[in-house]
């Protein structure tokens, strides 16, 4: 069967799958690059550590979205910026509300000095250098080598779950 033909039963498993996954809490980050002289932005939380040797992160970018292509040309870096959760506004300019350049209209952005945007105050932010992608169904599996990294502030980021956002409470151990 390839990856493309839905075999008889896939479209029940697909929303099985989905409502399974309303349940599972992931971190909201914004995946930035700077491909063909523009900056692109969008928010994920289909993003990953893949190994600490070499440093890498793997992330998930749908066909359509509209920063797919320079994200798989392999020619771009780009960075994983993981919000805090006060920064539900740069999450929904970046699922969305904003399209191209409007989407860094929110937020204090840096640019590294190859290019690609990084998010100030951001819990954190992973430079990535491109190494090779996986396509796969709709989406394309983008696999970064981790060049540079930053921290800041208390750890407190923005999660996803059950359709909407949350931050994690935290209770006193002992």
């Amino acid at each position: 069967m390839s990856e493309e033909t839905a075999a008889p039963g896939d479209e029940t498993i697909a929303l099985q799958l989905r409502a399974g996954l309303r349940r599972l809490g992931k971190a909201v980050v914004m995946i930035t690059a700077f491909h063909d002289e523009r900056r692109w932005a969008m928010t994920a939380t289909a993003v990953s550590e893949l190994s600490m040797d070499p440093p890498s992160l793997l992330i998930c970018v749908n066909r359509s979205a509209s920063m797919f292509e320079g994200l798989t040309a392999g020619q771009a870096n780009f960075a994983v910026n993981i919000l805090h959760a006060g920064q539900i506004d740069i999450a929904n300019a970046g699922a969305g509300a904003t399209k191209g350049e409007g989407r860094f209209a929110v937020g204090s952005w840096k640019a590294h000095p190859c290019g690609t945007p990084w998010l100030e105050g951001a819990q954190a932010s992973f430079l990535c250098r491109y190494e090779r992608h996986i396509e796969y169904g709709t989406h394309a599996v983008v696999i970064g080598r981790v060049t540079e990294a930053r921290t800041a502030g208390d750890v407190d980021p923005l999660i996803y779950v059950d359709g909407g956002y949350t931050r994690v409470e935290r209770k006193a151990q002992g």
